[in-house]
């Protein structure tokens, strides 16, 4: 039961650590009333499940590596966290929501425009804005195959509470500076500490 409490509160963990952009990402979608709702929902869903779906190929793919090699990609989240808490020190946040928002909807307008559809627009924008969810998920499915149904399963619900959260926002805009502000400390964090999880495995190849 505890392992089990442990892979949830970790599938949790992760899915809000790499899908904290997403929240403004929806909230720019809801705001626009050239949208339905229920495409974006739909959108976001299948862009989420694409790039589950190939973090688990891209992970069973991995098994061929040796016992232990595995763990070493967790080498590529631990190098992302240690590269955003550097960039910490150096950039400077500002509050740009409505630029932001903006340039988010011209990023689906465009994507809508080619393929003719809202629902494959929203899901081509949140693929395209998922390279880190890649880099994330395919060591971690890699480490723990046999909890890939989990992590889809608690990624499912979560996407869900965003887009809820993201439709909150558009009314919030107080709520989404905050998060705006302080949300970005929290994804290092995550990174380094889910990297050195995920390298514990390489003690194996040095007994």
């Amino acid at each position: 039961m505890s392992a089990l409490l442990s892979d949830l509160g970790m599938a949790a963990a992760v899915f809000v650590a790499t899908n904290l952009d997403d929240i403004f990402l929806l909230a720019a979608f809801f705001a626009d009333p050239r949208l339905r709702h229920r495409s974006i929902v739909v959108g976001q869903y299948l862009g989420i499940g694409a790039l589950v779906l190939a973090s688990a190929l891209a992970a069973l793919f991995a098994l061929a590596l040796p016992a232990g090699w595995v763990a070493l990609l967790g080498a590529v989240p631990l190098l992302m966290g240690l590269s955003r808490l550097w960039a910490l020190r150096t950039e400077t946040f500002d509050e740009q929501g409505g630029g932001e928002a903006h340039r988010i909807q011209n990023q689906e307008h465009k994507a809508e425009r080619g393929l003719g559809s809202q629902v494959l627009a929203i899901a081509s924008v949140t693929v395209a804005n998922g390279g880190d969810n890649i880099g994330v998920y395919v060591p971690l499915f890699a480490s723990a195959i046999e909890t890939i149904a989990l992590y889809a399963l608690t990624f499912a619900v979560m996407t869900g509470v965003w887009c809820a959260l993201g439709r909150s926002l558009v009314n919030h805009r107080l709520l989404g500076g905050a998060i705006q502000r302080y949300g970005h400390v929290a994804l290092p964090i995550v990174l380094i500490a889910l990297g050195a999880y995920i390298l514990s495995g390489a003690r194996v190849l040095i007994r």
